[in-house]
């Protein structure tokens, strides 16, 4: 995504498949996505690849580790 125009399509496009509500922010780069249980996020990339874009599926992030209260 180069702008907000981007988002805004890619929401577009997410949006217009059946179930899906999406919201993407074009500062974090990120989709907040919720879909049917029928649709793998495979498809959800799929579309998002089709509007010109590329996806991928979010790592988690790392947990924190309390190094000071460590042995």
């Amino acid at each position: 995504m180069t702008c907000a125009s981007c988002a805004a399509r890619i929401e577009k496009k997410l949006n217009k498949v059946d179930g899906v509500q999406a919201s993407v922010n074009y500062a974090t780069e990120r989709a907040h996505v919720t879909a049917p249980s029928t649709l793998t996020i495979d498809d959800l990339i799929a579309v998002v690849r089709k509007a010109g874009y590329d996806a991928s599926e979010p790592v988690p992030d790392a947990p924190e580790v309390d190094h000071a209260h460590q042995g």
